[in-house]
């Protein structure tokens, strides 16, 4: 699978945008700000129907502007699939297949998987368990339309139960029976996430390892760990006990909302003491992994996209790096890079397919 074609209408800094690409290696060069980060954004909306960041869709749009759209050709098994992400304000996005609209976005999440690298992956580390949490859910949303399905009625429980909550306290009334008529939906999503959550880690655990040690030659021993609350028994049993501490905080206090990931390098957490190359190497591993259990969960090759990697890097990480994205095969790569000296050197090492653009302004041209 690989994009062959990306058309980009209002979005962002691009008024208009045609790019016809390499199946293999894309890299994008040019000055802070010019839309570089732009175009790698696009193909993640276009696979993932959000952006990277979180961004709303509406600041997604070109300034005085009212609609985006993304249109990309995927050739998958010599067929070319034409898909359109679509967004008008005031009206909710759409996702067209060869014309046709998904009724559900839900349906076409994970049809073309995508893993993006980001200098603000740093909040994985730095940051609270929601970004983690989200990690997990991106990836798994991706390989399981019963995942994101369990997912979404699970958050709208949650919804439902802390407005409840919080009801109860404002109105100085608490209803049992309404609130036991939603623990009662609880527990069976909640125990899929947790099990699909367990699993994914398992599968996750050794290649995250392998990869740190072949980025740092080995340097520093590196370790992740799943934490929940349904380690310690089912939602059903679990929620009885923390009833009167969760009326009096008016929240839940209790279920994989709370999951987190425990990520640590030579056996302290990791984000305590690391140097900034240290946390550079751990957080590229962090998503080749998470690329790698993709790979082997759909038996495709998702889409690379590499925003200002190199950037903290020392030549000895760099140079280990560049030869693991080779030696991995990693499918269709898209690079971004302020210096062209550093993405000419790649591409002197690189032996397959490749192209060169170079972007400023909103403007991107080839070469």
């Amino acid at each position: 699978m690989h994009l062959s074609q990306l058309k980009l209408s209002n979005f962002k800094n691009y008024e208009q945008l045609h790019l016809t690409l390499s199946q293999r290696l894309n890299c994008l060069t040019g000055l802070n700000g010019m839309g570089k980060t732009n175009v790698l954004d696009a193909i993640h909306f276009l696979c993932l129907c959000k952006n990277h960041t979180g961004l709303n869709d509406r600041q997604l749009v070109r300034h005085n502007e009212t609609f985006f759209r993304i249109e990309g050709h995927f050739s998958t098994d010599d067929q070319v699939q034409k898909i359109a992400a679509k967004f008008q304000a005031g009206q909710r996005k759409e996702i067209e297949r060869n014309g046709t609209p998904y009724d559900r976005l839900t349906d076409y999440i994970g049809q073309f998987p995508v893993v993006m690298i980001a200098p603000d992956d740093v909040s994985l580390v730095q940051e609270g368990s929601e970004d983690r949490r989200r990690f997990l859910d991106a990836t798994l949303s991706q390989i399981s339309p019963n995942y994101l399905q369990n997912l979404l009625i699970y958050n709208a429980l949650l919804k439902q139960r802390n407005a409840l909550l919080k009801n109860f306290a404002e109105q100085r009334h608490f209803d049992a029976v309404l609130l036991e008529s939603i623990d009662r939906q609880m527990p069976e999503p909640a125990q899929e996430l947790f099990e699909q959550r367990r699993a994914f880690v398992e599968a996750f655990r050794p290649l995250f390892r392998e990869i740190y040690a072949a980025i740092s030659n080995s340097r520093e021993e590196v370790d992740v760990e799943y934490d929940s609350d349904l380690s310690d028994g089912s939602l059903e049993v679990l929620l009885p006990a923390v009833l009167e501490k969760d009326r009096i905080l008016q929240r839940s206090t209790i279920g994989p909302h709370r999951d987190d990931l425990a990520l640590y390098m030579d056996g302290k957490l990791v984000k305590k003491f690391a140097s900034q190359g240290q946390l550079k190497s751990f957080l590229l591993a962090l998503r080749l992994a998470q690329y790698e259990v993709l790979r082997q969960a759909k038996g495709v090759a998702p889409i690379l996209l590499l925003d200002d990697i190199f950037d903290k890097l020392d030549t000895q990480r760099v140079h280990h790096l560049v030869g693991l994205l080779i030696s991995r095969d990693f499918g269709q790569i898209f690079i971004t890079d302020t210096q062209r000296g550093r993405i000419e050197e790649i591409i002197a090492s690189f032996s397959g397919d490749y192209k060169l653009f170079e972007v400023e302004g909103g403007r991107v041209e080839e070469g």
